[in-house]
């Protein structure tokens, strides 16, 4: 049974239609209605099988559940270079929010040095979940002791795109940025460098956030366009 076939089998068709509720941009028609830990068990069991390589290769995918589970496949591997390459074939193929924040790298941790001139490429892509992905790599990754102020002004600029979950994204960037590097963060927000409805948009994401204290809170409602 090939592992399509295997989705097919965890579909469910209660779940499927939530999953359709919260993807706008996925042609329903592509989703089985896979659910995330499912799909995880299912890549534990497929770590060392010949079916995964050749899944790996066969790009374009049809159905969401394959794109996530790709992106579990990637997860698991050990080497950098590796996951770089598998990434920059799988990544102009991501097409919702979901599956492109599912994807979570090992090896960038141990990683930082090498990886950033791929962020900041990525970054540069013409394809929004590309884009989104880097910006998403650069928050979980450089907001503390790896942080550049520079890095900043590279999201704002980001915020430029017309894409809604590209904005989305750098928003998430600035109010975590705020949690974790505030003095650097509001500096860029108080010089009016992001975009005005990622701007406003991190601002509402700090304010809900509990890792900002309250008298911060106040001064960052001041700061609204």
């Amino acid at each position: 049974m090939n592992l399509l076939e295997q989705m097919h089998i965890l579909a469910d068709a209660d779940y499927r239609l939530f999953q359709i509720r919260l993807m706008p941009s996925v042609d329903a028609g592509r989703v089985l209605g896979v659910r995330t830990p499912d799909l995880r068990d299912l890549a534990k069991k497929q770590k060392n099988s010949p079916q995964k390589t050749d899944f790996l290769l066969d790009l374009p995918h049809i159905f969401y559940e394959e794109n996530n589970l790709h992106g579990l496949f990637i997860n698991e591997m050990t080497d950098f270079d590796q996951v770089i390459a598998a990434l920059d074939a799988f990544l102009p193929y991501v097409d919702n929010w979901a599956t492109c924040d599912l994807l979570r790298p090992k090896p960038f941790a141990k990683h930082k040095k090498e990886l950033l001139p791929h962020l900041f490429r990525w970054m540069d892509s013409t394809h929004p979940y590309t884009v989104r992905f880097g910006i998403e790599m650069l928050m979980v990754h450089y907001l503390e002791d790896s942080f550049d102020r520079d890095h900043l002004l590279r999201a704002a600029d980001c915020a430029l795109s017309e894409h809604y979950y590209v904005k989305m994204m750098v928003a998430w960037y600035f109010a975590t940025a705020l949690a974790k590097q505030y003095d650097a963060a509001v500096a860029v927000l108080q010089k009016g460098s992001v975009e005005k409805w990622t701007h406003n948009k991190a601002i509402q994401k700090a304010l809900e956030s509990y890792r900002i204290p309250d008298s911060r809170k106040e001064y960052l409602k001041t700061l609204k366009r």
